[in-house]
């Protein structure tokens, strides 16, 4: 797997320490691959997720650190979403 995706997972680990989601989500950056969050823990991978996001890696990382705000990502296109909104807005809130 990509070193795109190293980084992504060890921020996303990063941004949920001490956190908590409860659910499971997927983030698909295209191109690279995907991560799987489950219960507040990131992986490389795929599995059964409430919730599916898919962006470029670029508009992962600005959401990630809190240069692009999620709403914004996903009304402009930049972020596309599967699944249930519910499990989206809590995550959104988990991160902060």
């Amino acid at each position: 797997m990509s070193a795109i995706l190293d980084q992504a997972v060890e921020e996303l680990n990063r941004r949920m320490e001490g956190r908590s989601y409860d659910g499971t989500a997927m983030f698909v950056l295209t191109g690279e691959g995907s991560i799987f969050l489950d219960r507040g823990e990131a992986r490389k991978g795929e599995g059964p997720a409430e919730v599916t996001f898919t962006a470029t890696p670029e508009t992962f990382r600005d959401i990630i650190s809190g240069a692009l705000n999620p709403t914004s990502a996903f009304m402009s296109g930049k972020l596309a979403l599967d699944g249930d909104m519910g499990a989206a807005m809590r995550l959104a809130s988990a991160l902060g």
